[in-house]
C-alpha cells in the first residue's frame, strides 16, 4: 500500500491506514446516500442511488459526453530501456498507469503501430501513440480545493471530508464541491462517473470517503457496496442516557420518504428494510452518550432517522433531533455547546473495502473532527470525577 501526495491538498498525518487482520466485518455500511445532502440538497438524492438500486451506474453518471484523445510521444535517447507502460505514465501524465496497461492490452496505445506487452523495453525514436475515447459525464469544473487524502494507490483513492464540504454540484451548489476538487488534483478522472465517487455523505457530516481512479476500480467498489464488503462504522454524539441506549443495539424500523416534507426521510410501514447496530455506547454524562454506530443497510440518512426515531437524537441534528437535543442536568456551558454546535455530530471514522485489484482487505481510520472532541470534552467535563 502507498500513500502519494498531490499538490496543493493536505495530506492526513494523524490518519491510520492498515490492512484488515480479518475478514472485512459482517456489519457493512453500502450507504451509496446514507447521509445526503440536507433540506434542498436532498432533493438531489437520485443522482447516487442507494445500495439496491439496479441502475447504480446510470444514476450516478448524469449526463455523458464523449471525449478523443490521440496523442502521441517519440521515444528520446534518455528514455530507451524503459518499459512501454513505464514511459506512457511518465509522458502521458492525464492517466493513471493502470489505465495506460489496460490500454497497451487492448490496443489503444500502440508501440511503433502494433500491438506489444507492457514490459517490452522501448528504444529512442519509437513511438508510443494512444488513441481512445473517454466519456466525460459533466460539465463540472476543476477548482483548486485542498482535499485531505488518507489512502491512496493507482486504483483506489479515500479522503477524510470536512464539515461543510457539499460532495457533488447539485441545486445551489454549482461549485466549491469534492468533485470540483477531485477533477483539479485528478485531471484523469474527468471521464468518470462523478469523478469517481463510490457513495456519498451528507456537507455537515464528517468522515471517510471512498473513491475510484479507474472505470474498473469504481464499477467494482460499487459492487462491494451491493454486496456488503465494504462497511464504515461512524462515531456520534447523542441525547440519551446509556442504560436506555444499550437495550436498542439493534435497531430495525424501515425508512422512507416522508409524506410531506421530501426532503426528510422517516420510520414508516411502506419503508425499505433498514438495520442500524450500536456497537458501543460511551457515557458522557447521565444524559448524553458518545456511540459507535455501524450500519447493516444503506438508506438515506439512516443513522439520523433510526436514533431520532427511539428519541435519542443526534446533537445538532436540526433536521430530526429539535428541542429533544437539551436534557436535564446540564451545566450552562454543557447547554450553550449543544444550542451553539453548528451541524450534526456525526463522523464517518472507519472505511474497509476489499482492494478491487489485489483483493487485499483494506481498512482506514481518520480521528474525530476536532469540534466533535470539543463537545465531548464539554459534555464530560467532571462526569468521572470522583
Amino acid at each position: 500500500m502507498t500513500t502519494n501526495s498531490i499538490p496543493n491538498q493536505s495530506i492526513g498525518t494523524d490518519s491510520a491506514v492498515q490492512e484488515s487482520p480479518t475478514p472485512n466485518s459482517a456489519l457493512n455500511d453500502n450507504e451509496l446516500t446514507d447521509e445526503m445532502q440536507n433540506d434542498a440538497e436532498a432533493a438531489d438524492s437520485d443522482l447516487l442511488a442507494d445500495d439496491d438500486s439496479e441502475d447504480d451506474e446510470t444514476s450516478i453518471a448524469g449526463q455523458a459526453a464523449s471525449v478523443v484523445v490521440d496523442v502521441s510521444h517519440t521515444v528520446t535517447e534518455d528514455e530507451s530501456g524503459l518499459r512501454i507502460d513505464k514511459l506512457a505514465s511518465q509522458v502521458f501524465t492525464d492517466f493513471s498507469r493502470v489505465q495506460l496497461q489496460g490500454w497497451i492490452t487492448d490496443g489503444s496505445l500502440l508501440y511503433n503501430g502494433t500491438v506489444q506487452k507492457p514490459k517490452v523495453r522501448v528504444k529512442a525514436e519509437d513511438v508510443l501513440h494512444l488513441s481512445t475515447t473517454l466519456e466525460q459525464h459533466s460539465e463540472d469544473q476543476p477548482e483548486n480545493i485542498d482535499i485531505n487524502v488518507v489512502y491512496e494507490d493507482d486504483d483506489v483513492l479515500v479522503i477524510d471530508k470536512p464539515v461543510g464540504m457539499v460532495v457533488h454540484p447539485g441545486a445551489g451548489n454549482q461549485t466549491g464541491t469534492l468533485v470540483n476538487a477531485l477533477l483539479y488534483h485528478y485531471p484523469q478522472q474527468h471521464h468518470l462517473p462523478r469523478a469517481g465517487l463510490v457513495h456519498r455523505i451528507d456537507k455537515d457530516t464528517s468522515g471517510l470517503l471512498l473513491i475510484g481512479k479507474t472505470k474498473p476500480a469504481q464499477m467494482a467498489l460499487m459492487e462491494q457496496l451491493k454486496d456488503k464488503s465494504v462497511y464504515r462504522h461512524y462515531q456520534c454524539v447523542v441525547a440519551g442516557d446509556a442504560a436506555s441506549l444499550l437495550r436498542h443495539r439493534r435497531i430495525e424500523a424501515p425508512i422512507g420518504r416522508h409524506r410531506n416534507q421530501r426532503t426528510k426521510m422517516t420510520v414508516m410501514t411502506a419503508g425499505r428494510e433498514a438495520v442500524t447496530h450500536l456497537l458501543d455506547v460511551t457515557a458522557l454524562n447521565d444524559n448524553y452518550c458518545q456511540l459507535d454506530v455501524g450500519l447493516e443497510t444503506g438508506r438515506t440518512h439512516q443513522i439520523r432517522v433510526h436514533l431520532s426515531h427511539i428519541t435519542y437524537p443526534i446533537v445538532g441534528d436540526r433536521v430530526y433531533g429539535g428541542r429533544r437535543q437539551l436534557r436535564a442536568g446540564l451545566s450552562e456551558a454543557q447547554r450553550q455547546a449543544i444550542n451553539e454546535f453548528p451541524r450534526q455530530a456525526l463522523h464517518a471514522y472507519t472505511l474497509g473495502f476489499v482492494h478491487p485489484t489485489t483483493g487485499e482487505d483494506i481498512e482506514v481510520t481518520t480521528p474525530l473532527p476536532e469540534d466533535m472532541q470539543q463537545l465531548i470534552a464539554v459534555l464530560s467535563d467532571g462526569y468521572n470525577d470522583e
